[in-house]
């Protein structure tokens, strides 16, 4: 009997001790739990693996430089065709310089217009990194048909004999124009989803990532002068020396290598899942907003508005909820209820306050996007005519060296890698330790400065081609580092603006709009494009056309200053308009959450609260 108690016991004793053993791994694991988790990503992004991205292994500056690098061999390619086609154009298919200066401001344009289209297949079937993916190989299709077209004598006309030139054949001209609509196609898918794919590696919810973000954008950028400053000097040198078919191939294999690298990198990235078209959500606030308004629906300022009821929006991939806000009060009726029995699910009837705010989020920044697109105008001439008036100036640097005409945009691209690390490292902290601001002055106040500048670049392109013009018949006295300060100046702009802008489409998109705010501020340097091309029209049409207008097929007998002097107008008045709208502007974080969450129902209580409630 004493046996069997003292086994009994024994048997007790053990199992105690195993109870208590499983305790102390449970409470173990559930402390390496909860560690973990302060190491994961609060954003929703997810690792290859498709499970939510671990911060010590994804993500911040080990996925960063892959998508630098990608960004600086693909800006290559793009600047080595940009600064070269012109005179391409005219050379070896037999152009005017006018037509061909329009041809390649179109070319420019579509490419950054068709950015629109990338953020829509990013964004609702594909996701940025598979898009970057595919649109990199059409990009590369494009590349490789161009440089044939280059290198193979029937794919362009005969070589001029004396002033006799053959203009190309329609099948020559097709030819290349197939190569360059591919290119501008590729360009358009990878434009708007390369930053954002680069921001969706920090964390917002990290203070530490924060700061690394925006960092990010400047070396970004950094990348992109990196890029063109190779593609307008090396490989326009290259071209001068050996040909365009060397020229567009070297720039034919960096895309291919841009490829391998941004794969390279894969284990290391945060991926956000598709979430789905963000115009469709936009029109059905639209047209919620309106059937409900037909329906009597009025709202004030404790109207009770729809929201689901889990934690997550109902956006697929898109997590965080918003709150609503008070601007913009007309479209907050796509939220009201005035249907209890009604399908919740049918977002064409009524919408959730967060699918209301993503809408509100887009319209907010449209005024900012419209007054900073006469940059782009001004932009544009970097590819053409200022590259025109350094093909008819003294270009010698010493006794035996040549610049060739198409590298001489190098001036904006160096200031450009100048002014970023000084910035970075010398007037950020400088700034906010005045400001008290974490990025030193805030993106609009950026953007102010890069189109301020512009003005000066402008004022400078004219005075030098008024002097430039002065010394003709001699053409070749004048050197042409009297371009220096437009290219400087234009150079500086862009530095302020470009980065400026990437932060602020960045920062004012919810999450479901991340590649079409970038696809934003991308397509305006198209808009820019083809507005210079509209401009460019019409002056040859007030003035005379090519043969007694402002802009002539021979430079020196165009009026080229009036033309920059008419863009120093526009940037005047644009600059202007720039300050009212961004006075005026409220941000995300500056409208806020001015409505009590009672004021918001979810789909759980629809039976229970009046929808009028007031």
């Amino acid at each position: 009997m004493d046996g069997i108690t003292t086994s009994s016991s024994f048997r007790q004793w053990d199992q105690l001790r195993k109870d208590e053993t499983d305790r102390n791994q449970e409470t173990v694991f559930a402390g390496i739990e909860k560690e973990d988790e302060k190491h994961l990503v609060s954003n929703g992004s997810l690792d290859v693996r498709g499970r939510i991205a671990d911060k010590r292994k994804t993500g911040g500056w080990k996925a960063s430089p892959f998508i630098i690098v990608n960004e600086a061999a693909e800006r290559l390619a793009f600047y080595a065709i940009a600064v070269s086609m012109v005179s391409y154009l005219v050379l070896e298919m037999h152009q005017s310089l006018p037509v061909a200066a329009t041809h390649v401001t179109d070319w420019i344009g579509a490419a950054f217009v068709l950015t629109l289209l990338g953020a829509f297949v990013a964004d609702a079937y594909l996701g940025r990194f598979l898009t970057i993916m595919v649109f990199s190989c059409i990009y590369a299709v494009g590349m490789v048909l161009l440089t044939i077209s280059a290198s193979i004598d029937s794919l362009r006309p005969p070589p001029c004999v004396g002033r006799v030139c053959v203009p190309a054949t329609k099948n020559q001209t097709a030819f290349l124009y197939c190569s360059l609509a591919l290119i501008a196609l590729g360009t358009g898918g990878i434009k708007p989803c390369v930053s954002s794919f680069g921001a969706d590696q920090f964390d917002e919810t990290d203070e530490k990532e924060v700061y690394k973000k925006y960092s990010f954008f400047n070396w970004f950028f950094f990348a992109i002068n990196i890029g063109a400053l190779l593609g307008i000097t090396v490989l326009v040198y290259v071209q001068v020396q050996k040909g365009y078919g060397w020229g567009f191939g070297i720039p034919t294999v960096a895309m291919f290598s841009s490829i391998a690298i941004l794969a390279a990198g894969i284990p290391f990235y945060r991926y956000q899942k598709p979430m789905g078209s963000a115009f469709t959500r936009f029109i059905q606030v639209g047209v919620a907003a309106v059937k409900n308004h037909l329906k009597g629906a009025e709202v004030h300022r404790e109207t009770v508005l729809f929201e689901v009821e889990t934690k997550e929006s109902d956006i697929s991939g898109a997590a965080r909820k918003l709150s609503r806000t008070e601007q913009y009060r007309f479209l907050d009726k796509a939220a009201v209820i005035t249907n209890h029995e009604a399908d919740t699910t049918n977002r064409w009837n009524i919408c959730t306050v967060t699918q209301v705010e993503e809408c509100k989020s887009f319209i907010r920044v449209l005024p900012v996007w419209a007054s900073t697109i006469a940059l782009a105008i001004s932009f544009a001439q970097l590819s053409t005519f200022f590259i025109s008036q350094a093909s008819i100036m003294d270009r010698n640097l010493g006794s035996s060296f040549l610049i060739p005409a198409g590298s001489i945009p190098v001036f904006a691209s160096i200031n450009a890698l100048i002014l970023v690390p000084i910035y970075e490292g010398w007037m950020v902290p400088i700034l906010r330790r005045q400001t008290g601001h974490r990025r030193g002055i805030t993106s609009l106040q950026r953007m102010g400065v890069g189109l301020f500048v512009s003005i000066f670049a402008t004022i400078s392109a004219a005075v030098v081609e008024k002097r430039r013009k002065d010394h003709y018949p001699m053409q070749f006295s004048m050197s042409v580092f009297w371009l220096l300060p437009q290219f400087f100046l234009m150079g500086s702009a862009e530095v302020f603006t470009y980065v400026g802008q990437l932060e602020f489409f960045y920062d004012e998109a919810t999450d479901g709009t991340r590649s079409l705010s970038s696809a934003m501020f991308l397509s305006e340097i198209g808009i820019g494009a083809w507005l210079s091309t509209a401009i460019v029209s019409i002056i040859q049409k007030a003035t005379g056309g090519e043969e007694k207008g402002w802009l002539r097929n021979k430079l020196n007998e165009s009026r080229l200053d009036y033309f920059y002097w008419l863009l120093t107008a526009i940037n005047v008045a644009n600059f202007f308009i720039y300050l009212w709208v961004a006075w005026v502007y409220k941000g995300r974080d500056a409208v806020g959450s001015t409505v009590s969450d009672e004021a918001v129902v979810d789909d759980k209580n629809l039976t229970t609260e009046d929808p009028n409630k007031v």
